[in-house]
């Protein structure tokens, strides 16, 4: 028998499949939607940074972040969140939603602080998830012009004749200079009196009250040029490009590498593809001749990692600051 289909039957049909279209196309909309507003990024992504504003870590962060930016065609603001030596800017991190817009400058303080601080809310290795390298900075062994050694190997001498009596000047107990300034005495052979700050030292440095101090480069490059400090020693592994009349501690003190690193880390569990982009688009933003040129103003010099290189660093980071702090015995109060 063959099936006869009046004009009013496939106008029904059509109707049907037209309203099913129509049903299964608007069920579609808000997942597309949706998928959409999931592209990373969608909106502003923050980096906090644990130190004060006009700080290495925070100027850095602002230079990163104005070129980070244009790669990521979303606006990146900078916030500080200084305290307890960037632990209170670490824990807001660890506890952010894992999503990517939440970052950390971390510095070389995160590695020391994983060990040094026993009873903090979150944990370094555990909750913060490195993301990229953004540089290396070096610090400098810093005195000022009246100070009787004029060399390095003056400085060790003097000290190694006045056990004790040489003051060292830090940022406090455990503070990068503190830590930077316990391995030389241990790799010298030396002892100087610790004087632990809650600020910035270099005032009482520059006035003499306190006679050495292991300085980062940003914070003394202009003092060193201008004569009122007299830097004996780069604690990098070799000179810096801003000093190259200035030696390599190592040079005198074999075994002896102290710099500062700053790098970027997100909440743990921050999907791949997520830390894949911000990866890339932080090294796009490091390659930038621009961008360059003004961390290397600061005394800088740009690292860029992969992923997996600048985990494995601030792992050995972390290990290498704890032996210090053990052998020393460091504790904070």
């Amino acid at each position: 028998m063959t099936l006869v289909r009046t004009k009013s039957t496939r106008m029904k049909i059509a109707r049907r499949v037209f309203l099913q279209w129509a049903l299964s196309g608007a069920a579609l909309a808000p997942t597309l939607a949706s998928a959409a507003a999931d592209i990373f990024p969608s909106r502003p992504v923050h980096i906090i940074v644990g130190f004060p504003a006009g700080s290495g870590p925070d100027i850095v962060a602002r230079i990163l972040g104005q070129s980070l930016s244009q790669q990521l065609g979303q606006s990146v603001v900078v916030e500080n969140r200084p305290g307890a030596s960037s632990n209170l800017a670490t824990a807001d991190v660890a506890h952010a939603a894992p999503d990517g817009y939440t970052l950390l400058i971390v510095t070389t303080a995160n590695t020391i602080n994983s060990t040094l601080y026993q009873k903090l809310d979150f944990d370094f290795v555990r909750d913060i998830t490195t993301i990229a390298s953004i540089d290396s900075e070096p610090f400098v062994m810093e005195v000022t012009p009246a100070f009787p050694a004029k060399t390095l190997g003056e400085f060790i001498a003097y000290a190694k004749a006045n056990p004790g009596k040489v003051t060292m000047a830090s940022a406090g107990i455990g503070s990068a200079p503190h830590v930077y300034g316990v391995m030389f005495q241990m790799l010298a052979g030396i002892e100087l009196a610790h004087v632990p700050y809650r600020g910035n030292p270099l005032p009482d440095l520059l006035s003499g009250q306190v006679q050495v101090f292991f300085s980062p480069i940003q914070s003394s490059l202009e003092y060193i040029r201008a004569g009122k400090l007299r830097a004996l020693g780069a604690t990098t592994k070799d000179r810096i490009a801003a000093l190259p009349g200035v030696p390599a501690i190592a040079e005198l003190v074999p075994g002896y590498e102290a710099s500062g690193w700053l790098g970027v880390g997100a909440p743990a569990k921050t999907p791949p593809d997520i830390v894949a982009k911000l990866n890339q688009s932080i090294g796009k933003a490091l390659n930038d001749p621009t961008v360059k040129a003004r961390l290397a103003t600061l005394g800088d010099t740009v690292a860029t990692m992969s992923t997996a290189d600048a985990r494995a660093y601030v792992s050995a980071l972390v290990e290498k600051w704890a032996k210090v702090i053990h052998a020393a015995k460091i504790k904070v109060e």
